[in-house]
């Protein structure tokens, strides 16, 4: 059985080195912030090429304390991509805010700039971009429509630590970054955790205190604030992959470059890269119309597949009461219906990715 994603190879490799660092967070009888997360943050901060690095809890609080720091609250609208993972929208509701979606390019599955623009309203307070599957959104219109309107741009950079657009680092382009640490991400930790980066000091500072209570000074609660640590066993587990995520990055790009190639000429949609983008292939997406019957006959082959996404936020049962149509976004919902996620990751050896190419070739005719 090929697995979809590995998640016991990466602490097999590294095996030593995170024992060390949890024994030393054990032996240090420091539990709740300190050092480990100080030097996490810091670290974080510079890989990112950013001024500041906040670690929180996990990625959906990562969103929304970003969002509570830009002043986004009851009656706000912000704009999020309607083919995207649920909590880029919950996040919006955490604060009595819109969602308000805008669908996707359909060659990059992100959110389309050029439809953005004609979802504003006075209401508008933030643009939510999500750099999908690893693969970064196009920023430039993006930002150059939120200068223009006077709009903060929140990205959720859940899939794309170390991704780059035209050369430069994710992390700082727009206000703020959102990110995610859930164990299944380029950069885990071995259970949840988050982050915001920006080069905003305000902005910092505000989800500095909203993360601990509202407080920046024990038993003085300056705000009504949250409690949204990232523990010290997590941040030096982190600290410990944050050194290897480059190379474990250019590993799942060598794994998506032998896809590409191996792949061409079939009847499946293989994934598009723009020249301004150097993903970080958190995942390799492709379509085909019987996508299920494909997942079926590869998982018969002891293939392990997944569909990031079945069903599309406006779709979901959460948000019935928004009154949304079923085809309402229907790009989202094409692409819910089509795209299949293949096995890759750090640990995805060349000869499994050679048996997932003859597999998937055989499964099409």
């Amino acid at each position: 059985m090929i697995p979809f994603l590995d998640l016991k190879s990466p602490y097999l490799e590294l095996k030593s080195e995170i024992d060390d660092a949890i024994a030393r967070v054990v032996g240090s009888g420091w539990y709740i912030g300190g050092p480990e997360v100080d030097q996490f943050d810091a670290d974080y901060a510079a890989y990112c090429e950013t001024t500041h690095a906040v670690s929180v809890a996990n990625g959906l609080d990562a969103l929304h304390l970003a969002l509570l720091a830009m002043d986004v609250g009851p009656g706000d609208e912000v704009i999020v991509p309607s083919n995207t993972y649920i909590a880029t929208w919950l996040a919006v509701n955490q604060c009595g805010a819109t969602p308000v979606p805008v669908e996707p390019v359909d060659a990059t599955y992100n959110i389309d700039p050029a439809r953005i623009e004609a979802a504003i309203t006075p209401r508008t307070k933030v643009i939510l971009p999500v750099h999908l599957y690893g693969q970064p959104a196009d920023l430039d219109p993006i930002l150059e429509i939120a200068r223009k309107h006077g709009l903060q741009v929140l990205e959720d950079g859940a899939q794309a630590h170390g991704a780059r657009y035209k050369g430069r680092r994710l992390g700082g382009h727009g206000d703020a970054v959102a990110w995610s640490f859930y164990p299944g991400k380029n950069l885990g930790a071995l259970g949840d955790g988050g982050a915001i980066t920006t080069n905003d000091p305000q902005i910092a500072d505000r989800i500095r205190v909203l993360r601990n209570y509202g407080s920046r000074a024990k038993y003085v609660n300056e705000v009504k604030g949250f409690n949204s640590r990232l523990d010290p066993l997590q941040a030096a587990v982190l600290q410990v992959k944050l050194r290897h995520l480059d190379a474990w990055n250019a590993r799942r790009k060598g794994i998506a470059a032998q896809y590409l190639e191996g792949l061409t000429g079939t009847s499946l949609v293989l994934p598009h890269v723009p020249d301004w983008a150097d993903p970080s292939w958190h995942l390799f997406v492709v379509r085909h119309p019987q996508r299920d019957a494909l997942a079926q006959r590869l998982a018969a082959a002891e293939i392990g597949t997944l569909i990031h996404y079945p069903i599309p936020p406006h779709r979901q049962r959460a948000y019935a009461d928004a009154g949304f149509a079923d085809d309402a976004f229907p790009r989202a919902g094409n692409m819910a219906h089509e795209v299949l996620s293949l096995p890759i990751g750090p640990h995805c050896e060349r000869e499994h990715a050679s048996r997932v190419i003859e597999s998937v070739r055989k499964a099409l005719v």
